[in-house]
């Protein structure tokens, strides 16, 4: 197993003794001196296609995040509050007071509560938390200010840059991720390795759709800045939408186990008023065997999501359970359809197996009623779209499906016929067996 680790150079001996109580995995690194390096580093890493995952801090996940494969198990490392506890007791070592101070990097809840620990005053430490798109020239440039008006004789930094920026000029403490830090980030990521390759982890899509057409950008801002999501993939999705991909215990661990979504002000799409018209966001999640089938179930989880016409999300699995409304009061509903009377019935008669009869009967249920072309059913399932035209014709004979005329999106071409799904009616009591 080979574990890609990217690292400032000067930093890279801490990550080294942490990697030491690793057995059975080599390392190989990515070391940049300046932060404008990194996305050539880590395109030279990912191209030897020998990673089984990888290790990055913040400010590589920032610049370099866009080119991280799908699948690809990634851990992002980054200080934590016990460091910054260590910064500010190095501070009182060398005689300096606590406060006033200004710190980098960490967020606000963080430094917080470190401060309520040591009994430190809030107010007199400024901060200026981490952003995807933050240059060292700003955090620079926000550390003098607060220096001269401050009069802080030093300042707290987890980026190496900016340290590098600042010496000489003013005091710093770095705070940069102790070997403990980085040996559980390791051995997190090497736990995921070795759950992948031993098929215990599936991967998963989300689709979000913003309730405006202007307001895709800022959710995906939103989405980027969530550190459930750090390893996950994340890009645009039609005019209103985000899709991420990542392992499913990511969006379970993101919903709370399927029961809740990030709806506040921190991340930009909170859940509005009653009052007001505009509904709110819309979530689909797709668990399938495919990158294919999962953002396939995703989007029509995302479309039942949008026909609730609330701030809710649904998750839909290719064997045939859907789980929702996330998010709404009261716990979400599980329906799986494996259970339904007669399904293995239906398979049989049709020459399916059941597992494809379940995932068709909650494709049906998703659909509430709208007709279907055999090219779309064929992207429901993950299949060739020949594949889905038999599948089609095995249906029809079965008379588990209704063809519903035709439609022609576009002015040139032959129509596509479209067809209704029956497989509820047929599995409901005194249905057509």
């Amino acid at each position: 197993m080979t574990i890609g680790i990217v690292v400032h150079s000067g930093q890279q001996g801490r990550f080294a003794e942490a990697a030491r109580t690793l057995t059975g995995v080599s390392f190989a690194w990515a070391v940049y001196e300046r932060e404008e390096e990194i996305r050539d580093r880590v395109g030279d890493l990912l191209s030897s296609g020998t990673l089984a995952g990888l290790l990055l801090g913040l400010v590589p996940h920032a610049r370099a995040g866009d080119l991280l494969p799908p699948g690809l198990p990634v851990v992002v490392t980054r200080s934590a509050a016990l460091d910054l506890a260590l910064a500010w007791a190095r501070a009182r070592g060398n005689g300096w007071p606590a406060t006033p101070v200004s710190i980098d990097t960490f967020p606000d809840e963080t430094v917080s509560e470190v401060a309520a620990a040591l009994g430190l005053d809030r107010a007199s430490i400024s901060t200026l938390p981490f952003r995807p798109e933050q240059p060292i020239a700003e955090v620079v440039t926000f550390h003098r200010q607060r220096l001269e008006h401050t009069g802080a004789p030093y300042v707290i930094t987890a980026r190496t840059g900016v340290a590098a920026a600042l010496d000489g000029r003013t005091a710093v403490l770095p705070a940069m991720a102790a070997p403990g830090t980085i040996r559980a980030d390791l051995h997190e990521l090497v736990s995921r390795v070795r759950s992948q390759q031993a098929g215990e982890q599936r991967f998963a899509a989300a689709v979000f759709r913003a309730p405006e057409s202007g307001a895709r950008e800022a959710l995906r801002e939103a989405l980027a800045g969530l550190p459930q999501l750090a390893d996950a993939w994340i890009d645009e999705h039609g005019p209103r939408g985000v899709i991420a991909f990542a392992p499913a215990v990511v969006f379970e661990t993101l919903t709370e186990h399927w029961v809740s979504l990030p709806l506040d002000e921190s991340t930009g799409f909170h859940r509005k008023p009653a009052a007001e018209s505009s509904p709110g966001p819309a979530v689909g999640f797709g668990i399938g065997g495919s990158a294919r089938s999962s953002v396939a179930l995703a989007e029509q989880a995302a479309d039942r999501a949008e026909r609730d016409g609330a701030a809710a999300g649904y998750l839909i699995t290719e064997d045939g359970m859907m789980i929702g409304p996330i998010g709404a009061a009261g716990p979400p509903l599980a329906y799986t359809y494996r259970e339904h009377g007669g399904l293995e019935e239906l398979a049989a008669r049709a020459g399916l197996s059941a597992a494809t009869m379940s995932r068709l009967a909650a494709l049906e249920r998703s659909l509430a009623g709208r007709p279907i072309t055999p090219g779309e059913l064929a992207r429901a399932l993950g299949i060739t779209d020949p594949s889905g035209r038999r599948l089609i014709r095995k249906l029809g004979d079965a008379g588990l499906v209704a063809a519903e005329g035709s439609s022609q999106p576009h002015h040139k071409g032959r129509p596509t016929r479209l067809y209704r799904l029956a497989i509820r009616a047929a599995l409901a009591p005194g249905g057509d067996r």
